[in-house]
């Protein structure tokens, strides 16, 4: 199947070849899907907490925060082309120098370029969009008024002008404030500020980026970042990484063999967010935090997300501790039968662990090296909101080949929806992933964890691409809050929907949760 060539240029990507035949292999079989037991919903799987227990784990998080090494992890990597998606299609209706009004005042939705035109003085970058144009010897009103909607577009969208379908999100102004605007990337250290400076004042934030896009960033947070420090009396740890070629699988044809490019060489794709595992593996940190780079507000609504981050974090400290006590306690002396029911009581009702129910009358060698097994491994909680018809991943208690149940996220394309019992399941979900983590990846004696270890391999994603007017079919990696995690403690809280506002579409930075204006 492969030449001296394609060994070659296998091998440079760092990437071992029995890794390219486990992947096609799942070209040829597919990937299974899930099996839903039922959703994981509040008082089944979902944890709903109350003032007096929120109030506990705050002060938890808080009296072991000095003494942590915590880091924020923010995927940041990818152009925010697909946030413009509407105003691409729109620009290319026009001719060169063509007006556009009847073109834009078809639709006059929330999501429409009408709208997006109307209140464009309401955006973050409506300032640097006015020099922009001013270099035309125009103005933005002269061109609205004008109906020279295909100047603006160009403004915002092309090299010549913001270049914002060519930057990663996080690059982009998101919010304005009377100081100035703030990029997405700029509110993350806002938030690192608030939930992961320890007791010497550091706060720590790593970024995955795409190569390409280093220097910009290095340009901004040398910028910014003493800017942010004064303000908030912290001192920032900022580091990045790039998706690692060896994570990238491999493309096949619709026959499953491997795809080449024109010049016969063969082509791969990026893996997904899966392959930020290893990005994560390597960071060396007591809690971890992860979120999404387009899920920020502004400043006069990030109280409620810095206490719900804190409840999660204070909650995966109160676990870990737990957990770091039994795992002591059945490694270091032989445990009487009530300490063992204790940990198995709380392995069940704590960590929604699936226990044997006749384990406790095992022997006792058993049940220790299975609670051990069990116990040692990376924990999550993860914070869940109410579904409000967001399409995405969600909470599930998930049926093994084992049958053994377990908390998963689990994506809609990992479900099968001809199934009439596992759509029925789908369909009386409560909750949805806003990707809201936080993590612990050392076991009990501070060791930090392979996390390739924890992984269902079998939980995959295929798709039909296109390269050079051919199909193709590319294979994501397990998910990264998905099958990458599948083998972890996985807990569930309920978190409040204000906690998720991303930004999919340029108008969403027009809604009231990221328009500074309030309309």
């Amino acid at each position: 199947m492969f030449n001296l060539q394609d060994h070659n240029q296998i091998n440079s990507k760092g990437i071992d070849l029995e890794v390219i035949r486990k992947q096609i292999h799942h070209f040829i079989t597919g990937f299974p899907f899930i099996s839903l037991a039922r959703p994981a919903i509040a008082g089944d799987g979902i944890l709903r907490f109350d003032d007096e227990q929120i109030s506990f784990f705050l002060k938890y998080f808080e009296k072991e925060l000095p003494s942590l090494k915590v880091v924020k992890f923010v995927p940041a990597s990818g152009a925010a082309s697909r946030m413009f998606k509407h105003l691409f299609e729109s620009r290319e209706q026009l001719a060169p120098g063509a007006t556009g009004g009847a073109l834009f005042t078809k639709e006059r939705g929330f999501n429409s370029v009408h709208y997006f035109l109307t209140h464009l003085n309401q955006i973050a970058f409506y300032n640097d969009l006015s020099k922009i144009v001013a270099k035309s010897g125009k103005s933005i009103e002269h061109l609205l008024e004008n109906e020279e909607y295909a100047v603006i577009l160009d403004a915002i969208l092309s090299a010549d002008g913001l270049n914002y379908a060519n930057l990663p999100k996080a690059l982009l102004k998101f919010h304005q404030y009377p100081d100035g605007s703030r990029t997405a990337a700029e509110e993350h250290l806002v938030e690192a500020a608030a939930y992961t400076a320890d007791g010497a004042g550091i706060a720590r934030i790593h970024f995955t980026i795409s190569p390409e896009h280093r220097v910009l960033f290095t340009e901004l947070f040398t910028t910014v970042k003493g800017i942010y420090e004064s303000k908030f009396g912290v001192k920032f740890d900022i580091s990045f990484s790039i998706q690692k070629p060896s994570t990238d699988t491999i493309a096949v044809d619709e026959t499953n063999q491997p795809f080449r490019n024109a010049d016969d060489t063969l082509l791969f794709r990026p893996g997904g967010h899966g392959a930020l595992l290893e990005n994560l593996d390597e960071i060396d940190a007591d809690l971890i935090f992860i979120k999404n780079i387009d899920n920020i507000v502004p400043d006069h609504l990030k109280n409620t997300t810095f206490q719900y981050k804190k409840l999660i974090g204070g909650y995966l400290l109160y676990l870990r501790d737990a957990v770091t006590g039994f795992l002591v306690k059945l490694h270091r002396q032989n445990p009487a039968q009530d300490e063992l029911d204790e940990i198995i009581s709380f392995a069940g009702e704590k960590l929604f662990l699936d226990i044997p129910k006749d384990l406790g009358l095992s022997p006792l060698k058993e049940q220790v090296d299975f609670l051990i097994s069990c116990l040692n491994r990376p924990i999550r909680v993860c914070g869940m909101v109410r579904n409000e018809g967001e399409p995405g991943g969600g909470p599930f208690w998930v049926m093994d080949d084992d049958n053994k149940l377990s908390l998963q996220i689990v994506e809609s394309s990992q479900i099968n929806f001809k199934d009439h019992l596992q759509k029925a399941i789908a369909d009386h979900a409560t909750h949805f992933n806003p990707v809201d983590l936080v993590c612990c990846t050392r076991d009990f004696k501070g060791k930090a964890f392979d996390l390739t270890k924890f992984v269902d391999e079998n939980t995959g994603f295929i798709s039909l691409k296109s390269s050079g007017g051919k199909i193709l079919k590319a294979q994501e990696l397990p998910g990264l809050w998905n099958g990458a995690m599948a083998k972890w403690i996985t807990i569930f809280v309920e978190v409040p929907i204000v906690t998720f506002n991303p930004v999919k579409t340029v108008n969403d930075l027009l809604r009231k949760e990221h328009n500074f204006t309030g309309r």
